[in-house]
């Protein structure tokens, strides 16, 4: 039986908490959460009239802005970077997650398309390399007669 999804359960980033709401939740003050609007820290999703909605990723965030701001002593520059490399590492994680994938399907393809022509191989044909003669440039022309000729061969045979 399959879980139906709540209607009323929201996703993390589904902007819906105005400022106020937002700047209660976080422990700041709405003109603090202006300010890191402005200088790009945590940028909350906009309504048509232009008024800021934050999820609850933009809680966090701001969370964690005042927290790298008060309790580590950073910067709020260093405080952008910080988080611009965060998100960064998030993406390159996605991306060495897919490549892994895409190679781990590349590698099946691989060994499938092996065993299909180990399965084709003919065993009455040998690799050159087994039985390589050395290359000669006096002009000599080693030859070894094949097995099985003769007018009883039906490929030597054309009726």
């Amino acid at each position: 039986m399959s879980e139906q999804p709540n209607p009323f359960e929201l996703s993390d980033d589904a902007p819906v908490y105005v400022i106020s709401v937002a700047a209660e939740l976080s422990g700041l003050h709405p003109q603090t959460l202006r300010a890191y609007d402005r200088m790009g820290l945590v940028s909350p999703g906009r309504t048509a009239g232009r008024g800021r909605r934050y999820s609850m990723r933009d809680i966090l965030m701001l969370r964690e802005v005042q927290r790298l701001s008060q309790d580590e002593g950073i910067n709020l520059a260093g405080v952008k970077r910080i988080l611009e490399l965060e998100t960064l590492v998030v993406e390159l994680h996605a991306q060495v997650e897919s490549l892994r994938r895409e190679l781990e399907a590349v590698r099946y393809a691989a060994t499938m398309q092996l065993a299909e022509l180990r399965s084709l191989h003919r065993h009455d044909v040998v690799p050159a390399r087994e039985y390589a003669m050395p290359v000669s440039e006096t002009g000599i022309v080693r030859w070894r007669p094949r097995p099985n000729m003769g007018p009883d061969n039906p490929v030597d045979n054309p009726e």
